[in-house]
């Protein structure tokens, strides 16, 4: 069962959980759980994905309840008339907030992007990160006896595959769990020393202008068993 956080006639939104995809794909033959056929089932009704989150991120997921409906609202999320909010836990500390504005070459996947152009110029890519708490570990992953981590709010103003990933990565504060541009030592330690086995992305907040009532939408995600153990354990569970 998905956890349903919005639902009218025209829309509906979940929680993806961590790992699961979002619809059927070549690509992955060996999957069964998808999110758009496990939602379909459960409310009776087909839906339309307006936009996407990576197999690892968790977080606010919106559907349309009709081609139409998504036709008439997939131009907002595509032109960004939304504000989306993640969090994430980095590597190491991150003592004030600020924009990063570094443009992103288009990722390109071996298989499904085989004859895609590959010397496409860099695209704009803008993120807004603060960060909200830290912590130090008494865990070593290098030459000092502690570990230092970080928990991130971010917000895309822009919609680049992977870009908040390849943002903290490029900031040289990669995502914990990120096993494409992070740090396998530091996944390690988490997987060993705090049984966590997933991406820290979550996708906690979408706020944006309802199309059809014209009145604003904030759609948040809570944060599932994994997090909240973390929250406990570093002491940020007044946050």
């Amino acid at each position: 069962m998905l956890d349903i956080i919005y639902q009218d006639e025209y829309l509906v939104a979940v929680n993806k959980p961590a790992g699961m995809l979002v619809h059927r794909s070549w690509l992955d033959r060996h999957e069964t759980q998808f999110v758009m056929q496990t939602l379909r089932d459960q409310i009776g009704q087909h839906v339309f994905p307006l936009h996407r989150l990576d197999r690892p991120t968790s977080g606010v997921l919106v559907f349309a309840l009709s081609s139409e409906i998504a036709s008439n609202v997939m131009p907002m999320f595509a032109n960004h008339e939304m504000e989306k909010t993640y969090h994430a836990i980095v590597r190491g500390w991150i003592e004030e907030g600020d924009v990063l504005d570094y443009p992103l070459k288009e990722e390109l996947d071996k298989i499904a992007d085989k004859f895609a152009k590959q010397d496409k110029e860099a695209q704009s890519a803008v993120t807004e990160y603060q960060p909200l708490a830290k912590v130090e570990v008494p865990f070593s992953t290098g030459k000092f006896p502690t570990t230092r981590y970080c928990l991130m709010e971010m917000k895309p103003k822009t919609g680049r595959k992977h870009q908040l990933r390849r943002h903290m990565a490029h900031l040289r504060h990669p995502i914990v769990g990120d096993t494409t541009h992070g740090d396998g030592k530091h996944n390690r330690l988490y997987r060993d020393e705090y049984d966590c086995h997933r991406l820290m992305l979550h996708g906690s907040e979408l706020r944006f202008v309802h199309p059809y009532t014209q009145k604003e939408l904030v759609l948040k995600a809570a944060f599932d068993e994994v997090w909240q153990k973390l929250f406990t354990e570093f002491g940020w569970d007044s946050l």
